[in-house]
């Protein structure tokens, strides 16, 4: 036994040590490589792609490593190893490295135009919208067709890489790129519903509808965007619910935050009260409201370019207020201005009407008095008396009666 481990365990202890010890050797020189590779001003946005490079390239220089050290130890065994060696060496030399180099490519590639192409979506997009759009929309635009653009690309390296890994191995294409068409009808048949989601969605990217960070009407769905590809569009509405809607089954698509916002503000008050007074308080009130420190950069009419009478209503006059705001502004700024006019209403003594009934019991006299009619006294019931009644004499006569004779009286 301990001939043998003189004469082999020592060298395969060795060539184990070996092994490991290259391997840290090895991964450390490859994170120094790789880093050194990608510029400092991408090496933020390639932070993850970097990494995964080195362990990809750590885990071939790991595997080369295991195989030389178990050819050892089969070696010491007295197994010629060098036969398979050479067929696997020679199948790798010819066909894996190759292989290999063309994934690792198509991969950098993608990786690079990840960041590239957001990059220049977003100074044509600054160009095209100069002076007339804002920095979030820019922002938000650049990022929908970066993504888009990005992974339209991704699908044609990916299209590409495979027909030539099909290739170095030895397979025939010409008849799969012929059969991939008829394929390709047959695919659209049955796949009609995705290819109008596909085309939808590269129309709405193309004419702009909307971008992610957008508040839209959607499918009869309100909510904020997202997420935005070619297949679909996804929303988030105000109670936190995640909505998602294929491209294809948008019909109407309603911007609430392009450009700019509205604020639609009504408020009814009593027919009573001065119209020309009121409008001035809720003037007042906006125009203060858009001085405000927290809220005059949310403001873009300092003063409301419509406020008129807007409706007689069964309880009250409804009065309007309109003005422009910053996208996505006017929710809080109609909150805050319901607030604001309720307090100088009440502080100016203006009623506000609400529903209400009034009950009146009875029945209006004709002269308009507000007085009930008076019921008709009930008429007296007469008291019975102690008195006997009259006797009734029977004798002769004429009288009309009911006897025997012709007598006055009778029973």
């Amino acid at each position: 036994m301990w001939e043998w481990f003189m004469a082999h365990g020592v060298w395969i202890l060795l060539a184990v040590v070996v092994g490991f010890v290259l391997f840290f050797i090895f991964r450390r020189w490859v994170f120094r490589l790789v880093q050194k590779l990608f510029p400092k001003q991408w090496q933020g946005q390639l932070e993850g792609t970097r990494r995964a490079l080195s362990w990809v390239i750590i885990g071939i220089g790991g595997v080369i490593l295991a195989l030389a050290v178990a050819a050892v130890v089969v070696s010491r065994y007295g197994i010629d190893v060098t036969p398979a060696l050479d067929m696997v060496g020679g199948w790798l030399l010819e066909h894996g490295v190759p292989i290999l180099i063309l994934i690792l490519v198509s991969w950098f590639i993608y990786k690079i135009l990840g960041v590239i192409m957001p990059i220049l979506v977003r100074r044509y997009v600054t160009a095209k919208g100069k002076k007339r759009r804002s920095a979030e929309y820019i922002t938000q635009r650049s990022q929908s067709l970066g993504k888009v653009v990005t992974q339209a690309l991704g699908l044609f390296i990916v299209l590409i890489a495979f027909f030539m890994i099909l290739s170095e191995l030895g397979l025939d294409i010409t008849p799969l790129l012929a059969s991939a068409g008829v394929a390709g009808i047959a695919i659209g048949f049955a796949a009609q519903n995705s290819i109008r989601d596909l085309i939808g969605g590269f129309l709405i990217l193309l004419e702009d509808h909307y971008n992610v960070g957008d508040v839209v009407t959607v499918a009869d769905i309100t909510g904020e965007v997202t997420e935005l590809g070619l297949r679909r569009t996804v929303l988030r509405d105000l109670k936190g619910i995640l909505h998602i809607v294929p491209n294809g089954e948008i019909k109407v698509a309603s911007n609430y935050t392009r450009s700019i916002s509205r604020a639609f503000f009504e408020v009814g008050v009593a027919y009573k009260e001065d119209l020309d007074r009121v409008m001035g308080v809720v003037r007042r009130v906006w125009e203060e409201m858009a001085e405000h420190p927290d809220w005059r950069d949310q403001f873009i009419s300092k003063t409301p370019w419509i406020l008129r009478v807007e409706e007689f209503g069964d309880s009250g006059i409804v009065i309007r207020a309109v003005g422009d705001t910053r996208p996505m502004a006017q929710w809080g700024i109609m909150g805050e201005l319901r607030r604001r006019v309720k307090r100088a209403f009440d502080e100016e003594g203006i009623e506000i009407p609400w529903p209400h009934v009034k009950l009146y019991m009875g029945d209006k006299p004709a002269d308009g008095d507000a007085k009930l009619t008076p019921k008709p006294k009930p008429k007296p019931t007469p008291k019975p008396t102690s008195e006997p009644a009259p006797k009734v004499k029977r004798g002769r006569g004429t009288g009309e009666g009911f006897g025997d004779g012709s007598g006055e009286g009778g029973y």
